[in-house]
Formats: C-alpha cells, structure tokens, sequence
C-alpha cells in the first residue's frame, strides 16, 4: 500500500510543474492550482503528521484548542508559545502606529499588558467567535460546536451536521477571512465519524500540515464527546499554492521519503468539549526528517 503522506508530495510536485504563477494579496506571488482532496483513516490511530519534515504538532493542537474557547485574542496563544498568528496584528501595529518594533517585542509587550493586548492582539471575528458565538440576527449567540455535538448524539444520521466560518457580514472585521472555512460530519453505521473539511485558500507548504494536525484533533475531540470512533478525515481545497519563496523548500521536501506514519490519541476522557488540554493528546512513533525553515507570507 503506497505511504499516505504522497498525496500531500504528489500535490506539493503538481503545484510546482503545472501551478499558474500569479501574483497574490501578499505580493510574494504563487504557483497555484484549483481544487484538490485527500483522505486519511484515523480509525487505527494513525495520524496525517507529515513525516518528510518536523512538524510541530503540539503548536497545531494549541492553536485548535484556542479556538474551541472562542477566544479571538492572540494573548492566551502567546502565552503557550504559539506564534503562528503573531504577524497579521503586528502589521497592523506598524502600519496605524509608524512604529518598527520587532516582533518579539510585540509579542513581550501583547504577553505583560493586557490593555495593550485588548487594543492590539485582537484579530477580530476569527474562527472562534464564529465557530461557539455566531451571532444571530436576533442577537443571540450560537455554539455550533455544542449544537454539532448534541446532534451527533442524538440523530447521527443528520446531513446537516456542519459549522463554518464564513459570516459574510463580519469579513471586514477580521485579521484574515478564514481559510479552512467549513467543517462536515458523517457516522457510518458502525459508529464512527468521519470529518470533512474546505479549505478555500491552502498555502500548501507552512498552513496545510498544521491544518492537518488540528484537525486530526478535533476529530478525535468530537468523536470522544459523542461516544463515536475517528474514521476518516477527508480535506478540500479550493487555491492550493506555493509561494514564490517557498519553491527550494518544496524540492527539498520532495526529496525525501516519508517515514512510517505516527499515532495520535486522547489518554484522557474530557468532561466536555470545553475541557481538554494540550497534555490530553500523546504523539507517538513520531521520527520526522529535520525541519524545512520558510517565511510567512502576510
């Protein structure tokens, strides 16, 4: 059986010889390439970590649990040591203040003063605002998480199990538009849970497999709090690019072979989606090549 980890170097190769160079947001510019899937089966506990280079899963699962709390400030991220979202406020600092402060100092600074975190951290209606505090127009605030799991429990045969982020109304106001957008649910007639999720916007060599590994996390978190087995996690993709910058890395990756994939669990039982910390999950038989280094294209 071919090694799972070649749909991601197979993609990865098919954006490098056959992408469309374009010219992006950023300004950096990509090779792109339109629509694209992949499928893993997490029911032995294997898990989509990449192997062809380190990836930093605990630094992933943070960034999903930030988001379960429905937290939109880079604050308690910094804190954990999670610097992933650190460059979208940062710009905006420099841009409405004139002022070159580095990064660590932006970050030091969002850490010890929590009226500067208030006033600069924030990243606007992000993930999880949307995914535990949609706003109606009635103005209640619904959790679709909670409204997902209690549906998986009690009409798992549902086609509407769903949460997304895409509130077209508050665009505006967010740091970034979501990328992976929405999230879908299926439980097959033998109990597990497979997971689904689109992704419109896949920067192929830094976000993906940190998407990967999130979401193999929360399908494991869900699956726990509604009494299912993980089954399959499937992943869309509407753009999936390289960044101009980031094409000697890709060779690079693509250079080396996939090692044997590792196991994610949960080794405790939360009391409830809400609960789980990042020493709830154990990676093992993880043996990764070294790290590929790239920038962040803001």
């Amino acid at each position: 059986m071919r090694h799972p980890e070649y749909q991601y170097l197979d993609l990865m190769q098919q954006v490098l010889t056959s992408g469309d160079q374009r010219v992006d947001r950023t300004g950096v510019g990509t090779r792109s390439v339109f629509g694209a899937m992949t499928r893993f089966d997490l029911s032995k506990g294997e898990a989509p970590i990449l192997t062809t280079k380190r990836v930093y899963w605990k630094t992933a699962i943070k960034e999903m649990l930030w988001f379960l709390t429905g937290n939109t400030n880079i604050q308690p991220l910094l804190r954990e040591n999670v610097r992933i979202w650190s460059d979208w406020p940062l710009a905006s600092y420099r841009r409405e203040t004139g002022e070159e402060i580095s990064q660590q100092d932006f970050e030091d600074r969002i850490v010890a003063d929590d009226a500067f975190a208030a006033r600069w951290g924030d990243l606007g209606p992000v993930y999880g605002k949307q995914w535990r505090r949609w706003l109606a127009p009635d103005g209640r605030e619904i959790d679709q998480i909670g409204g997902l799991i209690e549906t998986l429990r009690t009409n798992p045969s549902s086609r509407r199990m769903l949460f997304h982020a895409w509130n077209v109304g508050e665009l505006g106001t967010m740091a970034l538009p979501p990328c992976h957008m929405v999230y879908q649910f299926h439980v097959t007639s033998d109990g597990r849970l497979n997971m689904l999720f689109f992704q419109r916007s896949a920067d192929l060599l830094l976000g993906v497999p940190f998407n990967w590994v999130g979401a193999s996390s929360l399908l494991l978190m869900i699956a726990q709090q509604a009494g299912l087995t993980p089954g399959d996690l499937v992943w869309t993709a509407g753009d999936v690019h390289l960044y101009l910058n980031h094409l000697d890395q890709a060779r690079e990756q693509l250079s080396r072979a996939p090692r044997p994939m590792p196991k994610m669990r949960l080794i405790r039982h939360a009391a409830s989606i809400d609960d789980y910390r990042i020493e709830d999950f154990e990676v093992t038989d993880y043996d990764p090549h070294a790290i590929i280094r790239a920038d962040v294209a803001v």
